[in-house]
């Protein structure tokens, strides 16, 4: 577990590097995709993955607005967003009408889907809007290895420090220990490389930016743990090896990314 764990981690780095370092469309491409895998695994997890007709339709409709997003905010930033979100709840809605007649939690489905093209596509394009801005390459390094050393220092502490359950109900492992854990190994990456990517920046600021991005992945964690709770199963997919699938990996992403904007343009 621990070897497949660091092994991907190592394996993924330089691929991470140079993409993020091409920024621009290839960037864009990259969260494309990324959020296209992603929403497909959270749709497997919610919709009943035996379900046919209309119901398969919903999540279609999900996938084919993704690379839209993306590209829409590569192109003209978020203000044609909530429009996409707009013309996805039309569809889906629509498509709810004709299940109403058999299935009286049809607009549930619809809440599932539209969550899911809120909660990832329209979350990971935020990280478009950080690459695009000033010194972009490196705040998106930077909130990488804040989010990447928080999970780390939170999965270690908890499993060799662990006593006092954090969120049992949700996630029987994790423990108050490892979320303590976690927000401290946020700090410290957050210190320790600003020193390498952003030099410039406060070190009080800084501080602030690690525990609001390391609160918003914990609770990101625990978010996506419900879904998979209520689906019954242990991790998104197998994509990843020693971290399951794609959203297992970025669940705590999810939730960091509009924070990190937010806070960019705000504080720093």
């Amino acid at each position: 577990m621990h070897l497949k764990r660091w092994t991907t981690g190592i394996v993924a780095l330089p691929i991470i590097y140079l993409l993020v370092s091409a920024g621009g469309l290839v960037f864009s491409l990259l969260i494309a995709a990324v959020s296209l895998v992603t929403l497909w695994e959270y749709y497997r997890a919610v919709f009943n993955t035996h379900a046919v007709g209309l119901v398969r339709l919903m999540p279609l409709v999900g996938l084919c607005l993704t690379p839209v997003i993306a590209g829409t905010v590569h192109r003209w930033g978020m203000i044609y967003v909530p429009l996409i979100i707009a013309v996805d709840i039309v569809l889906a809605a629509g498509l709810s009408l004709r299940l109403f007649k058999h299935d009286p939690q049809a607009p549930h489905l619809v809440a599932k889907q539209v969550l899911g093209l809120v909660y990832i596509p329209a979350a990971l394009a935020f990280l478009i809007l950080i690459r695009s801005g000033d010194s972009g390459a490196q705040w998106i390094f930077w909130l990488l290895c804040i989010v990447a050393a928080g999970d780390t220092g939170a999965f270690y502490a908890g499993t060799y420090l662990g006593r006092h359950k954090l969120c049992p109900w949700v996630s029987p492992k994790k423990t108050i220990e490892g979320s303590m854990g976690g927000l401290a190994a946020n700090i410290l990456a957050a210190l320790g490389f600003k020193v390498l990517l952003l030099p410039a920046l406060a070190i009080l600021p800084c501080v602030a930016f690690a525990l609001v991005i390391g609160t918003a992945g914990q609770v990101g964690d625990l978010f996506a743990s419900e879904f998979k709770r209520s689906a019954g199963i242990k991790d998104s997919g197998t994509l990843l090896p020693g971290h399951g699938g794609f959203l297992d990996r970025l669940d705590a992403l999810l939730f960091a990314s509009p924070l990190a904007y937010l806070l960019k343009i705000s504080i720093f």
